[in-house]
């Protein structure tokens, strides 16, 4: 039974999922639609023809053919036009941003529904893409009728939404626990016994602040294991500093990490490490992840992002300036030596993660957005 009369389009980045934004979305989706609220995602293709997948009889993923990818971005003419057949189905479009493919094709869309713009982060990195980007960026942020950010950090100290605040929501990232496997957490620790492990998942590109990690371990005592999880361009430049600095017994990459496994080392990691460096870095759902499983947090302290609010400071874990190596072995030091100041932050760690992180609350604080807006409509 449908417990409202409006129709939700989460317009977003690609499909199969591949990072942080197009997981929220998903999630979004399938977690609204199992609760009987009419929600279907559109996005990028990043493989294969434009097509669409069922997902349950209130769900459904709209799937646009993609030319290429530039800067990030994918060029998906398909989009436009698929969205333009389509818009006057849905009485809200959830933009996520960053996606100049989305925001042209709301443009070109003519939808005159209420907009909600979920802002992730703003553009870091490509800075000439951002100029070309710019008036369709400005026009978005003129046109939502909400703004969500993920922390209250990050809406309140962008210099894009400076002007608009009065239209901003905090909506922060949930997830389902993770739900280590104790098998997989015994072979874990069995493989690695005697050691005291930090486990770290990320992209291996600049902004996770990798080297900083590695440079930690030299001011480890001997009984530390680092392992870091992910792939990316850096993976070679990475393996080299560690040959380099004799590390191979203490620092591991394991490359990609299934969906199965992850779990697992979650579970049997002592202390969850996040070395961002950049604002790039805006929330960080690998700490909410490790939080789920009681498991205190090191982050950096990275200014304007939501990273130190997501881990909070003597409550959840420790965070530190971002780049300092010595500083990154001293807070995991603190934590992990001290037995009564680990179960403080175990404890912290679990608490926040149910009290902000979790996906029903997510959801549910979605679900009040919309019915908000609807009322305003109907006004």
């Amino acid at each position: 039974m449908i417990n409202n009369n409006f129709r939700v389009l989460q317009l977003g980045k690609f499909y199969p999922i591949c990072g942080g934004v197009e997981k929220v979305a998903y999630d979004l989706m399938s977690g609204l639609s199992e609760q009987n609220v009419y929600c279907d995602m559109m996005c990028a293709a990043t493989n294969g023809e434009s097509r669409t997948i069922s997902v349950n009889e209130h769900a459904k993923v709209i799937c646009c053919h993609t030319l290429a990818k530039i800067a990030a971005t994918m060029i998906s003419p398909a989009m436009i036009f698929a969205l333009k057949k389509v818009q006057d189905q849905y009485d809200i479009i959830h933009v996520h941003h960053p996606d100049p493919m989305a925001c042209l094709a709301l443009l070109l869309s003519g939808y005159k529904g209420k907009v909600v713009l979920h802002w992730h982060s703003d553009i870091q990195k490509q800075r000439i893409l951002l100029r070309l980007y710019s008036p369709l960026q400005k026009w978005l942020i003129r046109r939502a009728d909400k703004i969500v950010g993920t922390s209250p950090v990050y809406l309140s100290e962008s210099p894009f939404l400076r002007k608009v605040q009065h239209k901003t929501v905090c909506l922060p990232i949930g997830v389902d626990p993770m739900c280590p496997d104790a098998a997989g957490v015994r072979k874990i620790k069995d493989r690695y016994k005697g050691k005291k492990i930090i486990f770290s998942l990320g992209r291996l590109v600049t902004y996770k602040g990798y080297e900083f990690l590695i440079a930690a371990t030299k001011y480890l005592k001997d009984n530390y294991m680092i392992l870091i999880g992910g792939t990316g361009a850096l993976r070679e430049k990475l393996q080299e500093e560690i040959n380099s600095m004799h590390l191979r017994g203490k620092v591991k990459l394991l490359g990609h990490v299934s969906d199965e496994e992850l779990p697992s080392y979650y579970g049997a990691c002592d202390v969850f490490c996040l070395s961002s460096v950049q604002k790039t870095e805006a929330f960080g759902i690998v700490q909410i992840e490790a939080m789920s499983c009681g498991k205190p947090v090191v982050a950096t302290k990275i200014p304007h992002s939501g990273v130190s609010w997501v881990n909070a400071h003597e409550e959840s874990g420790i965070n530190v300036v971002p780049g300092d190596a010595y500083a990154l072995a001293k807070a995991i030091e603190a934590i992990a030596e001290n037995g009564a100041a680990y179960d403080r932050y175990s404890e912290g760690a679990l608490n926040r993660y149910q009290k902000l992180f979790t996906k029903e609350k997510m959801i549910a604080k979605c679900k009040e957005l919309y019915d908000g807006l609807m009322k305003e409509t109907k006004q």
